[in-house]
């Protein structure tokens, strides 16, 4: 009975010495935290978040756009702080040469002198350039009905032959003066607007030069003879669609046929933003805007420009803008790699 009583207790205690070398099946507390410990080492490194300051200066056109972006850009990240202003694509290019901005809009061409000096740019975006006179102009019924074509509008701002308002309709017995306005800022409209009149720069214009997009609006409203030009977020009232108060968009008889078709007058804001997105408006003076920087963008600036890329689109439309298509934002895109 002894013999059979130490035979159990030794295959007892020969179980536990198993049991303990082979290990429990739960960890212990010690076991898990170096486990822990381990995988912590092989995780990915959390990325940091985006912080610091983006200075933008440039283009008149594209500011209000820009004024978007940033504060869409800043609900993501916080810790990201925008300088923005206007003062017209000039200044935006000689600021960012100048190293001065981090981010130059540019609404008109890059020049090759200054792809020279190390600026590299993508098109970010797509609007134009419309003429504009004031409502109460003694001849807007007809030039409603006619349209203006190229020609006139070469010989009212480039060459000066058509001075009167009868001139432009072909009534002679209409004498009252056409009161030109164009801008003095180096500015991408005014390129863009001589470009499609006949001329090749901005110094081509004829006219009284005015320092801005708001103070050229400002004159025509207030001068019944007065002609001008302007972007199309600033001549629409974005929170109705309408042209805003005092002006109308003199058609441009694009076909030359004597008459102005409805594809051609453009009252609302959708039929302007239709007929830039479709290609019936003409370029110029529809253009591409463009974000410059002095050297190929990185760090925070680069983020930036990749975001309005890519969901920054998103906001164009409501501010007056045409998204670029699928194939215009991948070559912006692949130009930033």
């Amino acid at each position: 009975m002894r013999k059979q009583t130490l035979s159990i207790l030794s295959v007892l205690i020969a179980t536990s010495l198993v049991l303990v070398a082979c290990g429990s099946a739960t960890p212990t507390p010690t076991q898990v935290a170096v486990a822990t410990e381990v995988g912590a080492t092989e995780a990915p490194a959390t990325e940091e978040p985006l912080s610091g300051t983006i200075s933008v200066s440039g283009a008149f056109a594209l500011y209000p756009m820009m004024t978007v972006w940033a504060e869409e850009f800043t609900k993501l990240h916080p810790d990201v702080q925008f300088d923005v202003q206007g003062g017209g694509a000039g200044k935006g290019m000689t600021d960012t040469i100048a190293g001065a901005v981090d981010i130059g809009m540019i609404s008109r061409t890059i020049k090759e002198e200054e792809t020279a000096q190390g600026i590299f740019w993508v098109s970010v975006t797509k609007d134009a350039v419309f003429p504009i006179i004031n409502a109460e102009n003694p001849v807007a019924a007809q030039i409603l009905e006619k349209g203006i074509t190229q020609e006139i509008f070469n010989k009212i701002y480039i060459t000066g032959e058509i001075t009167t308002w009868g001139e432009v309709v072909g009534d002679p017995s209409i004498t009252d003066e056409i009161h030109v306005f164009t801008r003095s800022d180096a500015s991408g409209a005014a390129e863009q607007w001589s470009k499609f009149s006949g001329g090749t720069v901005q110094d081509d214009l004829k006219g009284v030069a005015v320092n801005g997009e708001p103070a050229i609006l400002g004159e025509i409203i207030k001068d019944p003879f007065a002609i001008g030009y302007g972007n199309l977020n600033s001549i629409f009232d974005l929170s109705n669609g309408n042209l805003v108060p005092g002006i109308v968009i003199p058609p441009i008889d694009i076909d030359k046929n004597g008459v102005a078709d409805a594809v051609e007058i453009y009252t609302v804001k959708e039929d302007a933003f239709d007929a830039v997105a479709n290609g019936t408006y003409p370029s110029p003076p529809a253009r591409f805007e463009n974000l410059a920087t002095l050297g190929k963008p990185e760090g925070l600036e680069l983020a930036f420009i990749e975001w309005i890329l890519t969901d920054g689109q998103q906001y164009l439309e409501s501010a007056g803008f045409v998204k670029l298509t699928p194939e215009q934002q991948a070559e912006s895109l692949e130009k930033l790699k």
